[in-house]
């Protein structure tokens, strides 16, 4: 997910300076050199949510996970208590 944010934001940071200087007739050599280093920076940023959020969702599943399988195994030893012959 890391590399995935990275790559999105990177590009959409290019793509803005890009337009950006554009639109206020920039010369092409700062622009590009200045979208490069956005890139550059918002691709390390992306790259650090995505892996922030990715280890969220890993945690969020295995709790949920954890969860289920200890109610599972609490229905389990409640059926077989209750199917078992009583004296």
């Amino acid at each position: 997910m890391g590399r995935t944010y990275a790559g999105v934001l990177g590009c959409l940071a290019f793509a803005t300076v890009l337009v950006h200087g554009a639109m206020h007739q920039a010369g092409v050599e700062s622009t590009i050199l200045r979208a490069v280093g956005m890139l550059m920076g918002f691709a390390v940023v992306g790259f650090l949510l995505g892996s922030v959020a990715q280890d969220v969702v890993e945690e969020s599943v295995r709790a949920r996970m954890a969860q289920e399988l200890a109610a599972r195994a609490a229905e389990e030893q409640e059926g077989a208590s209750a199917a078992a012959p009583q004296a």
